[in-house]
């Protein structure tokens, strides 16, 4: 700090009196000054005195030239060169090469993948400049547990399995911290951004996968509600749905939502009940499928009359038959 003091060791002048050292003056620089004075026994003594505060990492070194100067005449002189280090202490932080990093990665990556590597520098030298990678305490739990910070070298590589369906990017807090005494710290970001892979086939949700509808049910009755959901995004979240063919019935859609309907006249006396096979399947590449049977049982209803196998009859009956025979079967 300014007001240190260093003192010089003497000049030596083996004359006496006024021919020996009676002066010292030191070459001119902005951080030190001289300070001169005797001692009891006569002898001149030069200190050096800091004038304004040292940053090695500014100026690592100072070359100053010391002159002895004594009284002779004629005057003779000597002179010295002072190398002076600055010793460097733990003040500064380390730095990262930027303050937000920001990457890209598929959510189907596996453990060990690379994602990116950080780096800070510290202007300290030695202990002071040497750095240890870890994530910081604001960094949540869960992202640590998916992430691993290499402590030296600073890459970040999968450490647990991602999934886009939950979290579509992830932030880690870093922070690289040098071995000083005491430790001093640096800061950044790390966005990771999960891209969405075709990793989720279409569900098929009905109200009811079991119905009874009569059989006058005329085209358009409804009969139960169809969704569709696809948890991935973009053309993987994209869904189309078909219906069995050749069945009298068929979809209303909405976006993902469906109505299934009839679409012609029933008749449980042809057939008394459907098994309907409902497909969905995304756009993904690949593509993936989904399918979902409803059971359709037709009701009677009281639409056709008694018919007896002829029109009319003949029946011939002998004249000495005992009540209660059989006449006709």
């Amino acid at each position: 700090a300014p007001g240190v003091r260093f003192r010089f060791e003497s000049a030596e002048d083996p004359d006496i009196g006024i021919n020996t050292v009676t002066a010292y003056t030191i070459s001119s620089n902005e951080h030190f000054s001289l300070k001169t004075h005797k001692t009891e026994d006569g002898i001149m003594v030069a200190e050096l005195l800091l004038e304004k505060s040292l940053d090695r990492e500014v100026q690592a070194s100072h070359e100053l030239f010391l002159t002895a100067t004594d009284g002779g005449i004629p005057q003779r002189s000597g002179t010295a060169q002072v190398l002076i280090t600055v010793v460097d202490i733990n003040d500064n932080s380390p730095v990262f090469d930027r303050d937000n990093y920001k990457g890209i990665l598929s959510e189907n990556a596996r453990q060990g993948a690379y994602v990116m590597q950080v780096n800070a520098n510290d202007l300290d030298e030695g202990l002071n400049a040497e750095l240890t990678y870890s994530f910081s305490d604001v960094a949540l739990r869960r992202v640590r547990n998916l992430f691993r910070l290499d402590p030296h070298s600073g890459e970040i590589r999968v450490e647990g399995p991602l999934d886009y369906e939950e979290a579509t990017s992830y932030s880690l807090d870093i922070q690289a911290m040098d071995n000083g005494s005491p430790p001093i710290t640096g800061h950044a970001n790390v966005l990771i951004k999960i891209t969405d892979v075709n990793d989720n086939a279409p569900e098929i949700k009905v109200t009811s996968a079991y119905t009874k509808i009569p059989e006058n049910a005329p085209p358009g009755t409804f009969i139960t509600f169809i969704d569709v959901i696809d948890r991935d995004s973009g053309e993987n979240g994209h869904v189309r749905c078909e219906l069995s063919q050749n069945v009298p019935f068929r979809l209303q859609t909405s976006s993902n939502h469906y109505k299934l309907v009839t679409s012609k006249t029933l008749d449980r006396e042809v057939i008394s009940e459907y098994t309907l096979l409902i497909s969905a399947w995304d756009l993904g590449s690949p593509s993936l499928s989904s399918n979902k049977t409803i059971h359709i049982a037709i009701t009677d209803i009281n639409d056709n009359a008694p018919r007896f196998a002829a029109s009319s009859y003949n029946v011939y009956v002998t004249e000495n038959s005992v009540p209660g025979a059989s006449i006709f079967a």
